[in-house]
């Protein structure tokens, strides 16, 4: 074997190496991308649902389709501070889609972090909803923030939260912040956080019938 025979086969050697280092590399790339778009479009999934049930829910904040069992629905909130809040209405059902007229106290709550501890993501909390006396019901959706600001009819901020029961409320503003909860590469910098903000939202139901 000549001189020349072996440097031919070091700069195939070489060639391929790179070759192969290319095709690995593409194919990280091609991996990543696929895992970010994929985390991002949970994200965004995660944050419509969770949205679409608040918005449902606290519009109907004192409603009851038989109105008069909460004759002062301006008085449906009985307990309200910066991350909870519990509320009287009537829970739709199959069965009764106006609701059955008996009412119900509705609870939304953050847990702490320490309660989804098995999840790569340290920020995310599960946000609770529990009708009545029933067991705790909650999901992880990637929840990282989970924040009530009240305002009185004037639209001046209600600073003095938590009381009970909390009097004057007029609307709310809610503010959610989801993140993925197994980010690719564990990367769960400010840029991969999805927020959503309701501003003042209010319901005719917290209105003196």
């Amino acid at each position: 074997m000549g001189f020349s025979s072996l440097l031919d086969i070091l700069g195939s050697t070489i060639i391929g190496g790179l070759l192969l280092m290319i095709l690995m590399r593409m194919n990280a790339t091609a991996v990543q991308n696929n895992y970010l778009y994929s985390g991002e479009q949970i994200v965004q999934q995660n944050i419509v649902e969770v949205v679409k049930l608040l918005e449902y829910d606290f519009r109907k904040i004192g409603y009851c389709s038989v109105w008069t069992n909460i004759p002062d629905p301006a008085k449906a909130i009985i307990h309200a501070d910066s991350n909870s809040i519990s509320f009287l209405t009537d829970i739709v059902t199959s069965s009764y889609p106006y609701g059955d007229g008996v009412v119900d106290t509705l609870k939304y709550y953050l847990s702490a972090k320490s309660v989804l501890s098995s999840t790569p993501n340290p920020n995310d909390m599960i946000l609770y909803r529990v009708i009545n006396h029933d067991a705790v019901a909650g999901s992880n959706l990637g929840v990282t923030q989970f924040k009530l600001t009240y305002f009185d009819a004037n639209g001046a901020k209600i600073i003095n939260m938590p009381a009970n029961p909390p009097l004057g409320i007029a609307s709310i503003q809610i503010d959610i912040s989801v993140e993925n909860p197994a980010a690719y590469g564990n990367d769960y910098s400010a840029d991969k956080r999805v927020m959503w903000r309701q501003i003042r939202l209010a319901t005719r139901n917290f209105m003196l019938r």
